[in-house]
């Protein structure tokens, strides 16, 4: 019997406020690949059988333009929408000024994905190797269970130079699998020392082989369910604060306290790279390039 292949949802619909412009569709060589494009290449190799895109709506014009004719016949291609108003009616508030987070994000989706599925950011470089351990991860996982996984990187790996970031830190059980992750949403490098801020401002220094999650998991169709209750019962507790964002890290911490499954870590040795500020774009850009050089890529992935 063959087996299912997984979907693949990319994150996309956040403004890169940091960056400076909708760093999920800039360009990073003369051929004009985007990140979305090296982790679509990577996935369509490793095994998904379908890309969900989480966008916004003033952004499907472009993202249309960018994807649909390079990608098609290749891999089905679906796009769904996070916006403000895409929560319950009465939780609404049109003071706010962006959507509710990753979780918010992923629950966009619930409708375009019956088979397992990985979830991703746009905006990072994620390996071939992650996508391949990822991939035959959910081919084995039961549908029906709420047994996930989660590719992680060394936290020094995953460090900007030019300002700080926000990690999802790993604690692991004696097994190795995840006990808990913590959301440390402001690590900055300093003197070659790591400091994550704690809500106090004060600092906490951080061993740079931490394991860290850049938001690649592995999921079943269950994980929806749990989510949309957990996040009505969150917008019922934060819908008038503004700033308050719904975590994927929050869900899976909520289901491994109910112990209704458990998560796997897949350690991976690919190389890992983002792009949160504008000075980032170089280093990406030399990164590419490299990779092309050695022919871990085509000059030209679509042709």
């Amino acid at each position: 019997m063959e087996l299912t292949k997984p979907t693949l949802v990319i994150m996309a619909a956040g403004m890169g406020n940091r960056y400076g412009s909708l760093k999920q569709l800039d360009t990073f060589n003369k051929e004009g690949d985007t990140l979305i494009d090296f982790s679509v290449y990577d996935a369509l190799r490793a095994g998904f059988g379908k890309i969900v895109f989480v966008i916004r709506k003033s952004f499907e014009r472009d993202f249309k333009q960018r994807f649909d004719n390079k990608l098609f016949g290749k891999i089905k291609v679906t796009y769904v929408y996070q916006e403000l108003n895409t929560v319950p009616t009465e939780f609404y508030n049109q003071e706010r000024v962006k959507p509710w987070g990753t979780g918010h994000a992923l629950l966009m989706a619930k409708d375009a994905v019956k088979e397992n599925f990985a979830i991703i950011n746009s905006d990072d470089f994620y390996g071939f190797e992650s996508f391949k351990i990822m991939a035959e991860a959910l081919q084995k996982n039961d549908l029906n269970s709420f047994d996930a996984s989660l590719i992680a990187y060394p936290l020094k790996n995953t460090i900007s130079e030019h300002g700080y970031v926000s990690r999802g830190q790993c604690k692991l059980d004696s097994k190795g699998f995840l006990r808990s992750i913590i959301e440390r949403t402001h690590i900055l490098k300093d003197g070659g020392v790591l400091n994550y801020k704690n809500e106090d401002g004060s600092l906490t220094q951080i061993d740079g082989d931490t394991l860290v999650s850049m938001n690649f998991w592995g999921f079943t169709p269950k994980f929806f369910e749990f989510a949309e209750t957990l996040f009505l019962n969150f917008m019922k507790l934060h819908q008038h604060n503004l700033k308050a964002e719904f975590y994927i890290p929050f869900i899976v911490n909520e289901i491994i306290n109910a112990k209704l499954g458990k998560v796997d870590v897949l350690k991976t040795n690919s190389k890992w790279f983002g792009v949160t500020y504008k000075k980032d774009k170089e280093v990406v850009e030399l990164e590419i390039s490299k990779l092309k050089k050695k022919n871990v890529y085509p000059v030209n992935l679509w042709s």
